[in-house]
């Protein structure tokens, strides 16, 4: 069933899903609360969700890999919006692998930004939404987080350890009336992307239309496009010294 929707956080305002996500959410007369580290380029993001319909758009402006923020971040929405109905947390890096196999630092910024502020941002809104008994938290994953492979496994990894502990997260969080979605896009055509060689990308309207119906159904976990339920069914299946010798 539809759960009426007025206000939403948004983190990672400025990524291309984030920003899809959010216009359609607009349409609904929703109130904002965005989070990105680009104060000109969330600005823009804010006009253009005004001018969709959104009743309003409070801006933060922060890295996301400083954790000393978080509690700043949790605090000031809750000030701006009251009631917090949606967390939607899309904000992440997609390093080179080749690069990151001779580099420690870059190996755990990685961790860092996609993993551990997530997982931060997460816990910290859980325990919000929990003490109110109502509203769902929203998390981008990937299909890249179900098997390491040789071309991207520390972006695989980072991902991997956010949907574990969404689904465990959800576990905890479900008979509290609170709901917990997990997004696992494939390739998706975004700016991130433009210099990657990837199969079948997808566009990101068809991305965002999925999540949004997936928020309003209260799904746990949605694979986008949805044919990628059935790949990852197929790649899970390989057997690892099969696996190991496949070098995309």
């Amino acid at each position: 069933m539809k759960v009426e929707t007025k206000t939403a956080v948004i983190i990672g305002a400025t990524s291309a899903i984030a920003q899809s996500v959010a216009r359609l959410l607009a349409e609904r007369g929703i109130r904002f609360f965005l989070v990105a580290r680009n104060e000109v380029h969330m600005r823009s993001v804010s006009a253009d969700l005004l001018s969709r319909g959104a009743s309003g758009a409070s801006l933060f402006v922060a890295d996301l890999r400083m954790r000393d923020v978080h509690a700043d971040i949790v605090a000031r929405s809750i000030a701006e919006l009251g009631k917090i109905d949606l967390v939607f947390i899309a904000h992440g890096t997609l390093p080179d692998q080749l690069l990151l196999d001779h580099d420690i630092d870059a190996t755990l910024d990685c961790f860092m930004t996609n993993a551990v502020s997530v997982i931060s941002l997460s816990h910290r809104y859980a325990s919000v939404l929990e003490e109110q008994g109502s509203g769902s938290i929203v998390c981008l994953s990937s299909v890249a987080g179900e098997r390491g492979r040789r071309s991207n496994y520390t972006y695989g990894a980072s991902k991997s350890a956010i949907t574990a502990f969404y689904s465990g997260l959800r576990s905890r969080l479900a008979p509290l009336g609170v709901n917990v979605l997990t997004v696992k896009p494939g390739p998706v055509d975004t700016p991130m992307t433009t210099n990657v060689a990837m199969p079948m990308k997808a566009a990101v309207g068809v991305v965002s239309a999925d999540i949004v119906r997936a928020i309003d159904k209260r799904a746990s976990v949605v694979y986008t496009p949805g044919v990628w339920r059935l790949i990852m069914a197929v790649v899970r299946a390989i057997p690892e010294g099969i696996f190991m010798k496949i070098k995309s």
